[in-house]
């Protein structure tokens, strides 16, 4: 089994195209995928999830913003890996040690930012 096959990824964006498209590629790597359109939404997914590795999220986002839902998850899970998605914000906002990858971006750079916080420290 692949290290991908056993890792669960939590995809949270509001525009469906683009989270059809982002869970496409990574279910085609072999991960896990779980969607949500919004924080609120992804709260009740995670229920239902009994690990959770990386929080894929959109920033903005109407209900909850996506630095509001991964502070809330990792009160939970303390350990768990967060790739922020925006194209409005900048490298830095977000704190030093997050991890963004700024739209537009191909499929490649998201399958290889997710190999890169599963590896990281």
């Amino acid at each position: 089994m692949t290290e991908a096959a056993q890792t669960t990824v939590l995809l949270v964006e509001d525009e469906p195209a683009v989270k059809g498209l982002f869970a496409q590629a990574l279910r085609k790597e072999g991960y896990t995928v779980h969607e949500a359109r919004n924080g609120v939404e992804a709260l009740e997914v995670v229920k239902e999830i009994p690990h959770l590795d990386v929080l894929v999220t959109d920033v903005v986002m109407p209900y909850m913003k996506g630095p509001e839902l991964a502070r809330e998850l990792r009160s939970r899970q303390p350990d768990l890996k967060v790739i922020f998605v925006s194209g409005y914000v900048a490298p830095g906002d977000l704190g030093t040690h997050e991890a963004l990858l700024q739209k537009p971006f191909v499929r490649q750079q998201l399958i290889d930012k997710v190999r890169d916080v599963l590896a990281g420290p």
